[in-house]
């Protein structure tokens, strides 16, 4: 949820119990105002709060002008002092995988995982146990990354693709139709596309190349990984994602006003084809 209209987003997306203290809320406000300024990013979004043992992780995003470059992503205990986290990487996410449970909320917590290796001696080969320490913040980091490309959503028409490459924001959407705001198929991946590029010219013939250039998420696998839920008389259509918990995504129909935020362990559900 974009930062400028912090408040307001709290509040629509308040009927799925994500909500922030006075407190926080007045931290946040001024705090992102002022990461805004210092690192000179064209927006801020206040991404969520990844929920701890001990202390909860509040994640904001900046972008640049251009809207699908690499988003960098800061972290904060308080509300108030704000860390640059590093970029995620394969070997990140790989290393972070093995690790199951709750966040700690120290960023400088290692966990340790048992790993078996071969050993070769001459002839005999033995299996050596080695004990890797993962610290949390390259597990925040992971996790981080792994919900931005599953579940971070934008609304078809939001973002505009100009003719030399870069994507900016559409400042003449208006919202969806109430019809359209009903449709998966009117809501994309905030990221770079995937299964775009493996569409036939056929498939492509009926898209517009300036607002159809992201993943829809009719396609998502499983199917059935969304919730739409149509709240406050038809005057606000709310998605959730059933893979991971706590990611909720609102858009009021016919005005400018969507977001999403993530309020959850940081866990995802891999239970879910079975739920199904």
């Amino acid at each position: 949820m974009d930062a400028d209209s912090l408040l307001l987003s709290l509040e629509l997306v308040s009927g799925s119990g994500q909500g922030l203290s006075p407190d926080r809320r007045a931290s946040l406000l001024t705090s992102l105002m002022l990461v805004k300024r210092d690192y000179r990013y064209d927006r801020v979004l206040f991404w969520g709060r990844i929920l701890g043992l001990v202390a909860d992780y509040y994640i904001a995003q900046g972008l640049s002008e251009d809207q699908l470059a690499p988003r960098k992503t800061l972290y904060s205990l308080n509300c108030t002092e704000w860390s640059l986290l590093p970029p995620a990487t394969e070997e990140m996410v790989a290393q972070s995988s093995v690790v199951k449970g709750r966040f700690m909320g120290d960023p400088s917590y290692e966990y340790e995982h048992t790993e078996l290796q071969k050993v070769n001696e001459g002839e005999k080969v033995f299996e050596e146990e080695i004990v890797v320490q993962i610290k949390e913040e390259t597990r925040l980091v992971s996790v981080i990354d792994q919900i931005d490309k599953a579940v971070a959503i934008i609304p078809r028409g939001a973002l505009f693709k100009t003719p030399f490459g870069p994507t900016h924001v559409n400042r003449t959407f208006e919202g969806l139709s109430l019809s359209e705001a009903k449709k998966l198929s009117s809501y994309f991946h905030f990221r770079e596309p995937v299964e775009l590029k493996n569409k036939t010219l056929l498939e492509k013939a009926d898209l517009d190349p300036s607002l159809d250039f992201m993943d829809s998420l009719e396609h998502d696998i499983p199917k059935g990984s969304w919730s739409i839920q149509m709240e406050r008389g038809n005057a606000l259509v709310v998605l959730r994602s059933l893979l991971w918990p706590g990611l909720t995504f609102y858009h009021a129909p016919r005005t400018k006003h969507y977001g999403y935020i993530y309020v959850g362990t940081g866990e995802k559900n891999m239970d879910l084809p079975f739920m199904l």
